[in-house]
């Protein structure tokens, strides 16, 4: 089945960390853009002639919550035309086309498992997504662990919603650690060691999910069922690059 085109245009644009933006996109002639918690749309951005190399794929940040708004968390990469350009040009107003959406990488229905989410960078878009699907939505669950892994502390995407979700949902846990934070007083490194950790012992109703760079996941991979022992089935993932 083809993906659906529609027109939208930047309606909020905020910083979010180093190199980091949160855009908002406003769907035109939809009351309620449907989509699966965890999906993307691909972008159509004005930084290419050729129809495919202006077509860039950001996983929605927000939940299935009804509305016709839309955000997605972004970096900024070096030498990354489309970053350029929504960094650099796109202002609040500015038209983005976008087909979708699309994607494989969802909330499990039924969710019949414990849910491991281990992210690095804006690979949490998915997983906040997904998050605030259950919560809002009343979806019935297992426990849920979301583990966040960036370089520096000023790095760390939607803490206080996090921290306060941690708060206030006994299912929910919520773990960070970061590689390049000297005082920083929790877990120093990578996000593999909370895993690790926490979940040497291996259990049939326990899944890994893992967003983020390719290098994290393929060492995830390796980790958790060469290292730990664990099925393939029991491990699901988006690659960021």
């Amino acid at each position: 089945m083809p993906w659906k085109w529609y027109d939208s245009h930047i309606m909020r644009i905020e910083d979010a960390g180093p190199n980091i933006k949160c855009f908002w996109l406003e769907v035109h002639d939809v009351e309620n853009f449907d989509f699966l918690p965890g999906q993307f749309v691909t972008m159509d951005l004005p930084i290419h002639e050729k129809r495919l190399k202006r077509w860039r794929s950001y996983s929605i940040a927000n939940g299935p919550l009804g509305g016709n708004v839309l955000e997605f968390c972004i970096v900024k990469l070096d030498k990354g035309a489309a970053s350029t350009y929504l960094f650099e040009e796109a202002r609040v107003g500015t038209a983005v086309r976008f087909k979708g959406p699309d994607g494989g990488f969802v909330l499990p229905d039924p969710i019949d498992h414990d849910m491991i989410m281990v992210c690095t960078g804006t690979g949490v878009a998915p997983f906040r997504s997904m998050l605030q699907a259950i919560q809002h939505g009343n979806i019935p669950h297992k426990n849920l662990h979301l583990i966040f892994g960036t370089r520096n502390e000023e790095g760390i995407l939607y803490r206080k919603e996090f921290e306060q979700l941690a708060l206030e949902w006994p299912a929910f846990e919520y773990s960070l650690a970061l590689s390049r934070e000297p005082e920083w007083a929790g877990t120093k490194g990578h996000v593999h060691q909370i895993y690790e950790g926490a979940y040497s012992e291996v259990k049939p109703d326990r899944h890994f999910y893992l967003c983020g760079w390719s290098q994290m996941i393929d060492e995830a991979v390796a980790k958790i069922m060469l290292g730990m022992g664990y099925d393939k089935s029991q491990i699901h993932y988006e690659l960021y690059g």
